[in-house]
């Protein structure tokens, strides 16, 4: 726990919890010997596993499940949100957040208005029937929310994953309510851990292996975020006839467990109950450095290209988590600043042993970005801690509404801006040209010396 605090500044909710933790005659260490794995197997399972898993028992001391919306509202008072509105629908296009309507609102507000209670709720969620929209407080850096109080990163111990020092500062909360999605993406920096506090969340998840089949799209842009243009619970399978191939891995996550996301696993996640809760921190890898470029790189390309006036280029493509559109010359520093720091890291990184390489001398490499030493996956023993996430293979009928050969043979139409993106920007090419910058960087470094 957190230790004891004035009942004046802390609500009553925490206080107790922190009295409970106070009192324990056990020690942190007898705590954890309790816990079906240690802080050093739990980060081997993490570095090592190539698909998604579901931690159990390993946060039943974690005062973090005890944030739940109630007893956030207690907390934060009347400090506002922004939540995303979302229509519920049944077509077979994602929405996106740009597509979205936003609203600032307190907590008790938001729950007067999840209550649905005809009359009770005159705030800023009026417009807004609960029966046809969802609400989604998203992406919440922990470390803003309670930068008053910062006794309370310490209710969430990812040490207890093997990551000591990572605590709720480096961490985010997600408040929504039943509906309410993320659409399907693949995160380009490290792997994620992914605690549920409140309701259940249910996830869809696909290997690095189906991005061809996810058709991957950096329109809207998002730094570190690649999404899929395929609404995976409604797809069109005309317009996305690669989809079918797709490998669905689907679990619904319940409180108290944590999920594991492998490294560029693409995931679709939806809220199931009334109101859910969920933290989640994504842990560094060795591979991201080189990512940094190929994201720079993105950036880059992007902003140079959606600046341009064209006709096509009047949609929203910056995504509302951007701070706004830098100019050609910062991305060109900043993709510069990434390709050395890469550099740098290789040049100290310490010379692995000839097994560890492969007949060109390049490092074998795992998902995950580890370096390869030995195939410790088939070490991880599953069982009534740890559950692997399956795949859930469905069959997808053809969509009824099948293009007419009158509209197959019509003359093509220009290529757009977006489409012309699609192509330059997708995550194989991306890492392709990451790997041909790279060399350039390390000649103008010998030039130096």
């Amino acid at each position: 726990g957190s230790g004891l605090k004035d009942t004046t500044t802390e609500p009553k909710w925490r206080c107790f919890i922190l009295c409970l933790h106070s009192e324990e005659t056990c020690s942190r260490e007898d705590v954890m010997s309790c816990k079906p794995f240690s802080p050093e197997e739990a980060r081997g399972i993490v570095e090592s596993l190539q698909q998604p898993a579901v931690f159990l028992d390993m946060t039943g001391d974690w005062p973090g499940l005890s944030w739940t919306a109630d007893n956030l509202r207690l907390f934060l008072g009347d400090r506002t949100l922004r939540f995303r509105m979302g229509r519920r629908q049944t077509d077979t296009s994602p929405l996106f957040e740009t597509q979205c309507s936003y609203v600032d609102a307190n907590l008790k507000e938001f729950l007067c208005w999840t209550s649905g209670q005809k009359g009770t709720c005159t705030g800023p969620f009026c417009d807004y029937l609960i029966s046809d929209y969802w609400a989604y407080a998203d992406y919440k850096y922990i470390a803003f929310l309670f930068k008053d109080n910062e006794d309370m990163f310490k209710d969430v111990v990812w040490s207890d994953f093997g990551y000591p020092g990572i605590n709720g500062a480096a961490s985010t909360l997600w408040l929504g309510t039943e509906g309410a999605n993320t659409p399907c993406h693949m995160d380009s920096y490290g792997c994620n851990l992914i605690l549920q506090v409140q309701g259940r969340k249910r996830w869809h998840l696909f290997p690095p292996e189906d991005t061809k089949r996810l058709y991957p799209t950096r329109i809207p842009y998002e730094e570190s975020s690649v999404f899929s243009q395929v609404n995976v619970l409604q797809p069109d399978l005309d317009m996305f006839p690669g989809f079918r191939e797709a490998r669905a891995h689907v679990v619904t996550l319940q409180p108290g467990q944590v999920l594991f996301v492998p490294r560029h696993w693409w995931h679709y996640v939806e809220s199931v109950d009334p109101v859910t809760v969920s933290i989640n921190s994504w842990m560094e890898q060795e591979a991201d450095d080189e990512t940094r470029v190929g994201e720079a790189l993105t950036k880059t390309l992007v902003c140079a290209m959606k600046t341009t006036p064209s006709q096509d280029n009047n949609d929203n493509w910056l995504n509302p988590t951007e701070d706004g559109v830098t100019s050609h010359g910062e991305n060109l520093q900043y993709l510069s600043l990434a390709l050395q720091a890469c550099m740098k890291r290789r040049r100290v990184a310490e010379v692995p042993s000839p097994a560890k390489q492969c007949s060109s001398g390049h490092l074998k490499r795992n998902h995950s970005g580890h370096v390869k030493t030995e195939d410790h996956e088939g070490s991880v023993t599953f069982g009534p801690h740890l559950i692997p996430v399956f795949c859930q293979t469905e069959t997808h009928p053809v969509s009824p509404r099948s293009r007419s050969e009158s509209e197959a043979q019509s003359s093509p139409t220009p290529i757009s801006t977006n489409e012309l993106l699609e192509s330059l920007l997708h995550p194989e090419l991306i890492t392709t040209l990451t790997r041909l910058l790279l060399p350039i960087i390390e000649c103008h470094g010998r030039r130096e010396i």
